[in-house]
C-alpha cells in the first residue's frame, strides 16, 4: 500500500494531537474545543482515508469500548459520594479518542506506521523545547500572562511558555526558567522526551548525537524524575553498546558526569533543600491513596477529581499520625500527581489491577518491553496521566489483544 503524503499529515496530526490532549497546553486553555476537534479528525480519517473496516477489529474496539463503559458506570453508581456526570463523560471521551486512535493505526495502517509518526512528531516537539528553553533569555522581560480555570502561565507570541512563578532555578549561579515546551509543566515534558530516547536509542538507532541532544532537553526540565529515567536508559544503552564502539562510548560516559552531578544537587533540594516540599508532597501522594483505598477497597470512592479533594482533605486530619507527613503539607486543589494511587484510591482494587494488567500487556511496543514499561510506570507514578488519551491507549492495547484473539476466533469458526 503506498502511503500518501495526504495520510502521512493526518497521521501527523492526529499523533500531535493525541501527545497533546495528555498534558498539552493546547488542551489545557481549550480542552473542550480541541477535544471535540480531535475527535472530528479521528472520525473523518478513519471514513475518508482509511481501508475497508477489518470486522476483528471493528468488534474488538466495540469490546474494549463496552468493557470500559461497564467499569466506569460500576464505579459510578458505587461511588460513596455523589460523582459529576461531566467528569465521567469527559473520561469516557478520552477513551474513546484512544480507542479511534488505535482503531485508525491497526485498521488503515500498522503498529511500525504509528511508532514512525510518534518519532517524527516528538523530535519536532524536541526542536520546539530546546527552542523554548533558549529563547527564555532572550524574551523573559517581554512575556504576557495566559489564563484558564484551571491553569496559568506565561507566554511569547503563544510560540514559547513558561511558569516564572514556580519554574525559576538557580544552579550554582547559573539561573534559568524550568523547560515545559508545550505541555502545563516540565515533568510532563520529560515523559515525552524520555520516550524518544528509547526510541532513538533502542529501536530507530540513528544518531548517538542526538541521543546527547534530547539529554540535553531532558536536563533543561530539570525534573528528578525525568533525570533519573534518563540515567536508567543511559546505563541499558551503554551496557549494550560498550562492545561496538568504545572511544564513542567513553565520551558519552563522561558526558554522562555532569548529568549525574546535576541529579544529584537536584535530589538533595528536594530532600532537604529549598524544594523539599514538592518531595514529601509526592510521598503524601504515594501513601494517602492507599490508605483511602483500605477503607473502600472493592470499588474506591469515585474518580471525580473534586470529590476526591473533599475527601482527602478530611481523610488526610484523620490519618496523618500514620503517614507521618508533616501538617506543613498542603493538600493542592488539583488530584493527586500520582495517578496510579489516584485510580486506586477511585476505583479501588480490582479495577485498578484489571487496567495496570492491561497496561503492562500492551502490543506496541514489543522491543526492550520491560525498559519501556519501567519508563511508562515510572512516568504515570510521577505525573496525572494515566487516565489521559496518550496512556490510555497502551490499556486499549492491553484489552484490544485479549478480544482480538476471540473475535478472530470466531470469525474463522464462521
Amino acid at each position: 500500500m503506498i502511503y500518501t503524503v495526504k495520510q502521512r499529515m493526518i497521521d501527523n496530526l492526529i499523533v500531535f494531537m493525541l501527545i497533546m490532549s495528555t498534558g498539552g497546553l493546547l488542551f489545557v486553555f481549550n480542552r473542550n474545543v480541541m477535544s471535540v476537534l480531535f475527535f472530528g479528525v479521528l472520525i473523518f480519517s478513519i471514513l475518508f482515508f482509511g481501508n475497508k473496516f477489518k470486522k476483528p477489529f471493528v468488534y474488538s474496539s466495540i469490546l474494549v469500548l463496552i468493557s470500559i463503559i461497564c467499569v466506569g458506570i460500576i464505579n459510578f453508581i458505587f461511588a460513596i459520594t455523589e460523582q459529576t456526570i461531566e467528569k465521567y463523560l469527559f473520561y469516557l471521551l478520552s477513551v474513546a479518542l484512544s480507542v479511534l486512535t488505535f482503531f485508525h493505526f491497526k485498521n488503515n495502517r500498522n503498529i511500525n506506521q504509528f511508532l514512525k509518526t510518534l518519532y517524527f512528531v516528538l523530535k519536532l516537539i524536541a526542536f520546539h523545547s530546546a527552542l523554548n528553553f533558549l529563547f527564555y533569555f532572550f524574551v523573559s522581560d517581554n512575556l504576557s500572562t495566559i489564563t484558564s480555570t484551571f491553569h496559568e502561565c506565561e507566554t511569547f507570541l503563544n510560540l514559547f511558555f513558561y511558569t516564572t512563578e514556580r519554574s525559576i532555578v538557580n544552579l550554582q549561579g547559573f539561573e534559568f526558567c524550568r523547560n515545559q515546551g508545550l505541555f502545563w509543566e516540565p515533568g510532563v515534558l520529560q515523559v515525552f522526551l524520555n520516550i524518544l530516547f528509547f526510541l532513538e536509542a533502542f529501536v530507530v538507532k540513528k544518531s548517538k548525537l542526538f541521543l546527547l541532544f534530547i539529554s540535553f532537553v531532558i536536563l533543561t526540565s530539570y525534573s528528578t524524575t525525568g533525570l533519573a529515567i534518563l540515567l536508567i536508559q543511559a546505563l541499558v544503552y551503554l551496557t549494550e553498546e560498550r562492545k561496538n564502539n568504545k572511544l564513542i562510548l567513553a565520551v558519552i560516559a563522561i558526558l554522562l558526569v555532569p548529568f549525574y552531578f546535576i541529579f544529584s544537587v537536584n535530589i538533595d533540594n528536594k530532600i532537604q533543600g529549598e524544594r523539599k516540599t514538592s518531595f514529601q508532597k509526592r510521598v503524601f501522594d504515594l501513601t494517602q491513596p492507599v490508605f483511602i483505598a483500605m477503607e473502600n477497597p472493592l470499588t474506591g470512592i469515585g474518580l471525580d477529581v473534586f470529590q476526591f479533594q473533599n475527601i482527602r482533605k478530611e481523610f488526610y486530619i484523620s490519618s496523618n499520625s500514620f503517614i507521618e507527613i508533616p501538617s506543613t503539607i498542603e493538600v493542592s486543589d488539583k488530584s493527586s500527581s500520582n495517578s496510579v494511587m489516584f485510580l486506586l484510591a477511585g476505583t479501588g482494587f480490582p479495577t485498578t489491577l484489571l487496567l495496570l494488567y492491561m497496561f503492562f500487556k500492551q502490543k506496541i511496543i514489543e522491543h526492550k518491553k520491560w525498559l519501556f514499561m519501567i519508563i511508562l510506570f515510572i512516568s504515570v507514578m510521577s505525573e496525572p496521566l494515566l487516565l489521559r488519551p496518550f496512556f490510555l491507549i497502551f490499556i486499549i492495547s492491553g484489552f484490544h489483544q485479549i478480544f482480538y484473539r476471540i473475535t478472530s476466533h470466531k470469525q474463522n469458526i464462521a
